[in-house]
């Protein structure tokens, strides 16, 4: 295969994947509809198209476009709409869907996508921006022979044998689903457990309690490394934090699956309904899970 691939979406994410894809040898050409993210692509030498008409013209056939853009309408439009990637792309061409979407979302535009000839492959990310700049860790869905023919790229852009073939259409979705409805049970572990540390009968230090529970501890984690770094930032007592906790749909997606599949996710589904129920009640618990949420995603904390 060519390597060279199409990227629409500059976020925080995909700016990462772009840039690295580069370093590793490919010829990546980018596009967001923001000219700041273009520009800044721009700058760090990549090669920016003005449109994605441009950016369709501008790579090799049989193409693939990357696309990172958010869930929902977002992606739904850039595909499907009467201008979409869809009626863009031809017969061989090749969609990775990088966003956190709904596995069956995937599974019916992959059906469309067949339809159409053109190869769509589902892509579950971990590891935050960092992890798009310097190698995370990938779920991918879809045919197998269409999946091997891109290994290349899923070697450069992810961890040392941090990358699966999850399976048919969907499944990488819905792996990555699962994964991030775990983080949100792991997430409020850590934060009711700080925040009964700092309303302990003693003058606890937060920011060395957090460094030897990761080191060696049972509860040794990435998580517990961004929050010590999150408390060294922001200080224990995290006032410029917001104690409402943004929340995006992976959460409710993964409680909702569950029911249907008829399995009991109690600790996930609290943890959904607190985030829910921090817009109305505010907390310390809450401050954690905001500060948390920048640390290894970059979201807003205020």
């Amino acid at each position: 295969m060519n390597k060279e691939i199409a990227v629409i979406g500059l976020g925080k994410m995909g700016m990462g994947i772009a840039l690295s894809a580069r370093e590793h040898g490919w010829r990546v050409v980018g596009y967001d509809i923001g000219e700041e993210a273009r520009t800044q692509f721009e700058k760090e030498g990549g090669e920016v198209a003005s449109s994605i008409d441009d950016l369709l013209n501008t790579v090799t056939a049989p193409r693939v476009v990357w696309a990172m853009l958010p869930s929902g309408d977002i992606s739904e439009n850039l595909f499907l709409t009467g201008e979409g990637l869809f009626s863009k792309l031809s017969e061989g061409d090749t969609i990775i869907d990088a966003a956190n979407a709904f596995y069956e979302d995937t599974t019916r535009r992959n059906t469309i996508a067949q339809e159409k000839g053109i190869h769509f492959i589902d892509v579950g990310y971990s590891g935050g921006p960092s992890g798009a700049r310097n190698g995370g860790s990938i779920m991918v869905g879809g045919e197998k022979e269409h999946v091997n023919a891109l290994a290349p790229l899923f070697d450069a852009l992810s961890a040392k044998d941090a990358w699966i073939h999850t399976g048919p259409s969907g499944s990488g979705h819905f792996v990555k689903m699962v994964h991030n409805g775990i983080e949100y049970g792991m997430m409020q572990s850590l934060a009711e457990g700080f925040a009964v540390l700092k309303k302990a009968p003693f003058p606890l230090d937060l920011k060395n309690v957090a460094h030897v529970y990761n080191h060696s501890s049972v509860i040794e984690s990435r998580l517990v490394g961004w929050l010590q770094s999150g408390i060294e930032k922001h200080g224990a007592e995290l006032e410029e934090i917001s104690g409402t906790v943004a929340h995006t749909g992976e959460g409710k997606w993964t409680v909702d699956t569950a029911k249907k599949l008829q399995v009991p996710t109690p600790s996930i589904e609290l943890a959904y309904n607190f985030r829910v129920d921090s817009e109305k009640n505010p907390s310390y618990t809450g401050k954690i899970l905001s500060m948390l949420r920048n640390q290894f995603g970059g979201h807003s904390a205020q």
